[in-house]
């Protein structure tokens, strides 16, 4: 699948020390090799609950554990119709997980250089030896070219495609169950799925390894956001400033490099009551790692105040970041200052709107902030890769599959990574869900819950 390019994909691999490189040279002066991952690129580190997550969807669609104990594996997100991350491990896209709504449930595609790593248990296809240069040239493969097909296999599976002799000729998805398949005579058995080839080089590798592979790229990082604040911070020096910190890996590397590079400022935190109690925590532990002063703003009443108006806001009415954030900062510095400088951590690889955005601006709804960006050209790897060196404090939910902090139930969040939140808080959507029914029975909707009719009236929370 496609993606939008934000700009020059920096991800490559260092097949000698087994890492990600965010350079043509790794720091042990090695070259490193391009991987094909699908633009903007932004590839993430795996922490182990992600590891233990795609492999326990690939054990139970495949019997395959995807990510060996000891390898370095990354996650990169891609665009689809709600959450789909491409898997990368020993310099490859191995594979990729997606969440289908329609089914409430995580699917996986293979591709394969997943078969290098271990051979499929189900869902796989044995083809004839002379089937595999088409299958591979990415023609489909047809009845005359299927030896077996496993029990397990059901019309629209994933399946790996593999010769007798244990290659992996390609993957797919089943046009016919395995019944079926097996009295066909002609016709297609699976559609073959195209991939761009990437080099899978096995090797075990940890994020010191990672960190020291990348030595030289984060001191030249680094250096640059310095320059930057150095060339544009002095028609403002004469302005208050502070980090917009919102207890996020962006805002944390800004914060990092603020500090390292130019000085050492106060924090602006605003707090909407409806973060994560991990954020609150590393609010703190950074407040006392680094002696730092915290401006907190204080939202929650105002949330409440809109919702009771305007129901729970959606993906195409996002109300809440002007009543819980945009407005209470704006009137903030008003009253306490008139205009300000905020040093932010907003990135061009996020976003395609983030992309097009100037690194110095004022914003157009907060006219009185001067906004500067430092980490504007940080990948999320260099985000991550800066922090782990830095041996900074991050928020703990990044371990659990979140990628982003806010509003736990943001509806700016995929519904894949709703279902994860909720495992791990389900009491906060227990809070949610009585304000949510609340609401509607005010209005006359028919049942508690949503449902997929009611989600069309009142907007997807989480489309």
């Amino acid at each position: 699948m496609g993606g939008l390019y934000h700009g020059r994909i920096l991800l490559h691999w260092c097949d000698s020390c087994h890492t990600p490189v965010l350079a043509d040279i790794c720091s042990c002066g090695n070259p490193a090799r391009a991987i094909p991952v699908t633009p903007p690129g932004d590839a993430r580190p795996a922490f182990p609950d992600d590891i233990a997550f795609v492999n326990s969807i690939y054990e139970e669609q495949f019997g395959i554990t995807l990510i060996p104990e000891g390898y370095i594996a990354l996650l990169n997100k891609v665009p689809d119709i709600d959450r789909m991350e491409e898997i990368i491990v020993g310099g490859s896209i191995v594979g990729a997980i997606r969440y289908v709504p329609a089914k409430k449930q995580w699917e996986a595609l293979p591709r394969p250089d997943a078969a290098l790593i271990g051979v499929p248990k189900k869902r796989f296809i044995i083809v004839d030896e002379g089937a595999l240069s088409s299958i591979r040239e990415g023609r489909s493969l047809l009845a005359p070219g299927l030896i077996s097909c496993d029990p397990s296999v059901r019309e629209g599976d994933e399946v790996f495609m593999m010769t007798p002799s244990g290659i992996c000729a390609g993957v797919g998805r089943a046009r016919v169950d395995a019944e079926e398949a097996d009295q066909m005579e002609r016709g297609q058995v699976v559609k073959t799925r195209k991939n761009v080839p990437s080099a899978y080089v096995p090797g075990p590798a940890d994020w010191d390894d990672a960190i020291r592979a990348n030595r030289d790229v984060l001191s030249r990082t680094e250096a640059a956001s310095g320059k930057f604040i150095a060339d544009s911070i002095g028609p403002y020096e004469h302005l208050p400033m502070s980090v917009s910190y919102s207890g996020g890996k962006d805002s944390l590397a800004t914060l990092l490099v603020v500090m390292k590079t130019y000085r050492k400022l106060p924090i602006l935190y605003i707090d909407t009551g409806l973060e994560f109690s991990s954020t609150e925590e590393n609010v703190q532990d950074v407040i006392k790692k680094y002696d730092l002063t915290c401006v907190r703003i204080n939202t929650l009443e105002e949330f409440w105040r809109d919702f009771e108006i305007q129901g729970p806001p959606a993906r195409d009415n996002r109300w809440c970041c002007r009543t819980s954030k945009l407005e209470p900062l704006r009137q903030h510095i008003e009253k306490n200052h008139g205009e300000i400088v905020s040093f932010i951590g907003q990135r061009k690889y996020e976003s395609f709107s983030r992309m097009k955005n100037p690194r110095v601006w004022r914003n157009s709804y907060v006219q009185n902030q001067v906004c500067l960006a430092p980490i504007h050209t940080w990948t999320a790897l260099h985000v991550w890769l800066y922090i782990f060196q830095e041996k900074a404090p991050y928020n703990s939910m990044y371990e659990h599959g979140v990628d982003r902090m806010g509003c736990y139930m943001c509806p700016a969040s995929d519904v894949g990574i709703l279902e994860r939140i909720k495992e791990i808080h389900p009491a906060l959507f227990q809070t949610w869900d009585k304000k949510v029914n609340s609401w509607k029975e005010t209005i006359g909707l028919s049942e508690p819950g949503f449902s997929e009719e009611d989600v069309g009236k009142t907007g997807d929370l989480a489309e």
